[in-house]
């Protein structure tokens, strides 16, 4: 957990804008502050409950996206970075390519809230944030929320694909089942500019030179965590075979009979044979 926590500290990066891994924060002090983790590799993307965690290992939380003008920001900086010459720090290069993004909403058990019906009409009202904000604001796709199985949201990022009936596949929500794999996104409550973050206003570009967060951080807090109890287990076997091993190889050796600690009974027994 400490190799983890040290991987998430900041380096400085030269000749950057917005990229993956980077603390970026809008509009002046008073203002949240967010991180984009964004991976090439498809196979690298996280479940729901994973980015979850790591935001908030982070000291943060999955993003909430709590006002038209918050919405505007969030999609300037993935404007920002996929059209960015350098690649995000979690891998790859030449800005970003298709690729959802979890945000901090997630439908509660109805079974909760006996005041909402479990109807179609209802289950819009279901959906909460997960950092226990109570914004209204909702950028749902066209005839989103489904709310069958899936009870997880995603910001869409699609550029590639061809649009549906409620447009291009860019930035609107959509429910998703949470077991699936998509990039995410964390925010942070406002803090003082400091070595850590990026400060940016509202239309102004990134400094040539930023610092972000390691290059590997993100990817070892959601890879390590689940694999803790896997690499325990290898550790108790490999130590069980180690002193089997060592226990065979170290030959019994039997006491002599004209020792001290001898011990005899007084009661006679039969002869047997030692094994």
């Amino acid at each position: 957990m400490l190799v983890v926590v040290m991987a998430m500290l900041v380096v400085p990066v030269e000749a950057a804008r917005v990229v993956s891994g980077q603390t970026v924060c809008v509009g002046g002090p008073e203002r949240p502050c967010y991180k984009i983790a964004y991976f090439h590799d498809v196979s690298s993307r996280v479940a729901f409950r994973e980015a979850r965690q790591a935001c908030e290992m982070d000291e943060g939380s999955l993003l909430s996206i709590e006002s038209p003008t918050e919405q505007t920001d969030i999609e300037n900086l993935l404007q920002e970075l996929r059209s960015g010459a350098v690649g995000g720090v979690t891998g790859g290069g030449g800005g970003i390519a298709d690729g959802d993004f979890w945000i901090g909403l997630t439908r509660v058990d109805a079974v909760d809230h006996t005041e909402l019906s479990n109807t179609f009409a209802s289950c819009p009202q279901l959906y909460q944030w997960t950092d226990g904000s109570v914004a209204a604001f909702r950028n749902w796709y066209f005839d989103e929320p489904s709310c069958g199985g899936e009870a997880c949201v995603v910001m869409y990022h699609q550029p590639t694909a061809l649009p549906g009936l409620g447009g291009a596949y860019l930035y609107q929500w959509n429910d998703d089942r949470c077991n699936m794999k998509h990039n995410f996104i964390c925010k942070y409550e406002p803090v003082t500019t400091g070595g850590g973050v990026v400060t940016q206003s509202a239309g102004e570009a990134v400094p040539s030179q930023v610092t972000t967060a390691g290059a590997s951080g993100m990817l070892l807090l959601y890879i390590v965590i689940p694999t803790i109890p896997l690499l325990l287990l290898i550790l108790v076997a490999s130590g069980t075979c180690c002193f089997q091993m060592i226990s065979r190889s170290d030959p019994r050796t039997k006491t002599a009979a004209n020792q001290s600690n001898l011990w005899i009974s007084r009661t006679p027994k039969p002869d047997s044979m030692e094994v």
